[in-house]
């Protein structure tokens, strides 16, 4: 908490609080029995966590990219795959309230502010991960709606969610050819396919979402035709530091339980703690946690004030958070020995939920992509 004001470290407290109360208690549960936890995530929305960054005029807690951060971080010490769901819900909405018109943004937002209904990221499909600009479900125009066909891949909620904020092309190939739709359960032609069995994210249903022949109202899209890859990737700024604040609230949660561990087991007649090499792994840990959280409130406050290098910085966030996070989650199952194999012990769910923060919002080497190519394209 430290350099937060007061406001936030209420924030702070009220989200730890909650993690702690509602949502660790049942991590494993969860996990295990593949249980999508919607009440919970409801009485969180009641927090004001539904909408965090959408504006209040529309059910918003009108909060700063910083303010999220740190609520996310808090959150997922309680449950990663659960707090990882609600970011991908959080970009969602503010999608809608930011590109939407006043008819889009009262419709939609309320309900998902209050998480009465949930909302799911269309972008990736089966042929288009990486290069997402390539995407092939199309959206024909004829009069005052839009005939969607094809599908999406690894899609947060599916099946499970109401409203679908979907990446098509209507005109041609390329980022420019790409809008943005959304798209409610229940549309005739909207179907999904199999849940899918993770490693980890067991708290979330998987699936991927089908077009056939889906109509959908010219009045759901959101800003102009050719402006729906601007919307996704403008969302996905701030998913990257949503996601690795989840990394954060994970690793933080992970150097607590290695702390635990090696002041209570012993080996060689003494507590673990006392061998200097644990010491020194332990205090690296930590150290690297405080590097990675300075550096995604730094991007944070970037995406906030809206700078030039707000984009490059969020990527360089993700990428050392993700990575930094996955190594220290790691090395504190390393520490519990065989203990921190078995499913009894905390810390090998959060090296499973993640794992996958690496690869979603945009892969690593992705970031790598985007922040070479701003240090060389001067």
């Amino acid at each position: 908490s430290a350099g937060l004001t007061e406001e936030q470290k209420e924030f702070q407290k009220v989200a730890l609080d909650f993690a702690t109360k509602e949502m660790a208690p049942h991590m494993a549960e969860w996990d295990q029995k593949e249980i999508f936890p919607v009440e919970t995530m409801r009485k969180a929305a009641q927090l004001g966590f539904g909408g965090i960054y959408v504006k209040p005029d529309v059910g918003g807690s009108g909060l700063s990219r910083l303010d999220t951060s740190i609520i996310f971080e808090a959150l997922s010490t309680g449950c990663t795959s659960t707090t990882a769901y609600m970011s991908i819900h959080n970009m969602c909405v503010w999608m809608i309230d930011t590109f939407g018109n006043e008819e889009q943004r009262r419709k939609f937002c309320p309900s998902l502010c209050s998480m009465e209904k949930l909302a799911s990221y269309c972008l990736t499909e089966p042929g288009s991960g990486s290069d997402a600009a390539s995407l092939l479900t199309s959206a024909r125009r004829k009069g005052d709606t839009y005939v969607l066909n094809g599908s999406k891949a690894f899609i947060s909620g599916g099946g499970d969610t109401d409203v679908y904020v979907v990446m098509c092309r209507t005109g041609g190939p390329g980022p420019k050819g790409i809008s943005c739709l959304v798209l409610e359960k229940g549309t005739p032609g909207l179907s999904f396919g199999k849940k899918e069995k993770k490693v980890g994210w067991n708290s979330q249903p998987t699936r991927a979402v089908i077009f056939e022949d889906c109509v959908v109202p010219v009045g759901n899209r959101l800003g102009a035709e050719g402006q729906g890859f601007s919307i996704a990737m403008k969302g996905l700024n701030g998913g990257r530091i949503n996601i690795a604040s989840c990394s954060l609230g994970a690793a933080h949660a992970s150097v607590l339980l290695a702390q635990e561990h090696l002041t209570v087991r012993k080996q060689f007649g003494e507590p673990l703690a006392n061998n200097q090499y644990l010491r020194f792994r332990l205090a690296e840990m930590a150290t690297r946690l405080v590097a990675a959280r300075l550096m995604v409130r730094n991007a944070a406050r970037a995406l906030q004030e809206g700078r030039e290098d707000a984009a490059v910085l969020c990527s360089m966030a993700k990428l050392f958070a993700t990575d930094e996070c996955f190594a220290i989650c790691n090395q504190a199952l390393q520490m519990h020995g065989g203990y921190g194999y078995l499913k009894d012990y905390a810390v090998q769910q959060f090296v499973r939920d993640i794992r996958v923060h690496q690869i979603l919002e945009g892969t690593n080497e992705v970031m790598r992509m985007i922040v070479a190519r701003n240090l060389l394209q001067g």
